[in-house]
């Protein structure tokens, strides 16, 4: 029997066992040499903040606040509040909505994130992913429904973040986000082609009507829109451009022109349609404008409890009942965008999910009690703070202040932005959120997350975005459980002190569910060489070791003992050996014990020796 000694005090180079220490007399601890003495400390404890500077996120960082820190908040805040605004009223057409509703849902999460978020790139607002979502599930009810909805999922983010479920998005794969994220900037270019070509409303019922809308495309709008696109790209590349050292100057103007282009955009059209309609008549404008906007701030209520709509009131329950799944897909969706984009942008890859969603769901609730419609946050605007060089949320005080700004005063212009425009400026945003390179690195290196990201990406396709979803869910949970059920195992033969044996070790982790797997590829590695050699387990992965992996290793010594060959545990956790012991034909090792010596100690025939850690 081969006992370890665990030891915690070197002296003079012998180890000296903890249990066994005694404290050396004084005179004989005057002339003990400090320097051949080391003492093994224990590790510091890491103090973590209090749980209320966790959640009030702003505490941990405003003591530290400076000019400097302000000077660089204030300039991306502007300039984020550039991109939000024209952004948020197109997402707001995108969803279905008017354009003041877009601007509703910009202001109020710029604000409580700075509040609590803990990162200082992530933007809450419109994006096109809520967008759509919402036009999915409430575009045949009215705009209460939809302040309903932002108030539900904010109530979902916020429960997930208290229970701290987070972890439920690591379930998602990289591919079928991927798929994902594809699928639906393709279904928001798809369904901003109307607009953008000026085809009218009902015209597409299925595939064969699309001879026939070509024949109702207005040159107009389809001018328009086309060349809205053109500059759009365009000032997009303004920002790659190189210049030397002497010109930064200049090209820090192009830059920033380049990241307010859509601001620069839709400025420039609404302005000739308003001169149009000012010179001439609103009927001689060769293209479409936006509805009439009617109220401009909005004002503090609750969302909406109880709702009339078709002659019909619907009460709380009848509410939720009509939004259906949409109070679980929209907040998922939304925690898996928001989570992805804060640990792109998270120092040091630290992020506290818990805490992006708590902030995340109050953004929402807050938000529904100023009409916003559900909200997340935008890689587009997240990048472009982030190249602006914020250092904390406090932009978004001078972005949500900018969107308050256009609510007051040019509402009443709203009406003049051409329909062909907004949906340039949402083709051209979602136009680089697809990824098809993805596919052919799958190809070359993973063929099984393939299939993944064409599933999701088919079924988002035919089915919508909740359809997507939940087939990439499926599949990501199917991965999962092939991989926990058939894990890879390397089965070698290998020596040791001139002894060949057969090395079996798995690659992942090994739950019970893998561990029968893993018997059955014994099994056939000792059938190949005709049950000849001792067999080596690699046990360092073996995870959760209940009574299910138990009973298979039972089975798995007792087979191998019935053909004389030898099982030995190498790695094996030290409570799984206290319940193994008692079993015949199991032998464990370590680095203590070296293998070529157990292999040389035991022979077919010999009885079964225990060998203890």
């Amino acid at each position: 029997m081969v006992e370890s000694r665990k030891s915690s005090i070197i002296s003079n180079g012998d180890v000296v066992d903890k249990e066994q220490y005694q404290p050396l007399p004084k005179e004989d601890r005057d002339q003990l040499d400090i320097n051949k003495l080391s003492v093994v400390h224990e590790p510091a404890k890491i103090v973590q903040p209090h749980w209320l500077l966790r959640r009030i996120f702003i505490l941990t960082w405003i003591r530290d606040y400076d000019r400097q820190k302000a000077v660089a908040d204030l300039i991306a805040g502007i300039t984020l509040g550039l991109t939000i605004i024209p952004q948020s009223i197109a997402y707001a057409s995108l969803a279905g909505l008017s354009s003041e509703y877009g601007l509703y849902s910009a202001f109020m999460g710029s604000f409580v994130y700075v509040i609590f978020g803990s990162i200082a790139q992530v933007s809450i607002g419109p994006t096109s992913l809520m967008a759509i979502l919402t036009l999915q599930f409430t575009s045949h009810l009215s705009v209460q429904f939809v302040i309903a909805l932002a108030f539900l999922a904010g109530v979902v983010e916020l429960l997930m973040g208290i229970f701290k479920l987070g972890f439920l998005v690591n379930f998602i794969s990289s591919p079928v986000t991927s798929a994902f994220t594809t699928a639906t900037s393709i279904i928001v270019i798809g369904a901003q082609m109307r607009n953008l070509l000026g085809i009218p409303k009902g015209m597409f019922k299925s595939y064969k009507d699309i001879p026939a809308m070509f024949e109702k495309i207005r040159p107009g709008d389809a001018t328009l829109g086309l060349t809205c696109i053109a500059v759009l790209l365009c000032l997009r590349q303004l920002s790659y451009l190189n210049f030397s050292p002497k010109r930064q100057v200049i090209k820090k103007v192009l830059w920033y022109i380049s990241i307010s282009r859509n601001a620069i955009v839709v400025c420039i059209a609404s302005f000739m349609a308003f001169h149009w309609v000012q010179s001439e008549s609103e009927a001689a404008v060769p293209f479409r404008l936006n509805a009439k906007v009617n109220s401009s701030v909005p004002t503090f209520k609750l969302p909406p409890f109880s709702i009339d709509f078709n002659d019909m009131t619907y009460g709380f329950v009848d509410i939720c009942s009509e939004l259906g799944s949409a109070i679980i897909v929209v907040p998922l969706v939304a925690v898996l965008a928001n989570v992805a984009i804060a640990k792109a942008f998270a120092k040091d890859g630290n992020l506290d999910a818990t805490q992006e969603m708590f902030a995340m769901g109050l953004c929402n609730i807050f938000g529904s009690f100023f009409s916003a419609m559900p909200t997340c946050g935008a890689f587009t605007r997240s990048a472009v703070s982030n190249a602006s060089g914020v250092r904390t949320p406090m932009a978004g005080i001078y972005s949500g202040t900018m969107v308050l700004f256009a609510l007051g005063l040019f509402t009443k212009y709203f009406q003049y932005i051409p329909k062909s425009t907004l949906s340039a400026v949402l083709i051209s945003a979602v136009l680089f959120m697809t990824d098809f390179k993805i596919v052919f690195d799958l190809w070359k290196n993973n063929k099984r997350d393939l299939l993944g990201w064409i599933g999701c990406f088919i079924a988002s396709i035919l089915y919508g975005v909740q359809g997507g979803l939940m087939v990439g869910i499926l599949i990501s949970m199917l991965f999962i459980l092939l991989q926990l059920g058939s894990p890879d195992v390397q089965v070698n033969i290998k020596e040791s002190e001139g002894i060949p044996y057969i090395h079996v070790s798995p690659d992942t982790d090994v739950f019970y569910t893998g561990i029968d797997h893993l018997r059955i590829q014994t099994k056939t590695a000792c059938l190949s060489y005709d049950f000849k050699y001792t067999v080596v387990i690699n046990a360092s992965k073996f995870t959760q070791f209940d009574y299910t992996s138990i009973s298979i290793v039972k089975t798995l010594a007792k087979e191998l003992a019935e053909k004389n060959v030898i099982l030995i545990l190498q790695y094996m956790d030290e409570e799984a050996q206290k319940v193994l012991g008692g079993i015949e034909n199991i032998t464990f090792c370590d680095d203590i014990i070296p293998l070529g010596y157990l292999l040389a100690q035991k022979s077919r025939n010999s009885d079964h020796v225990q060998i203890k850690m």
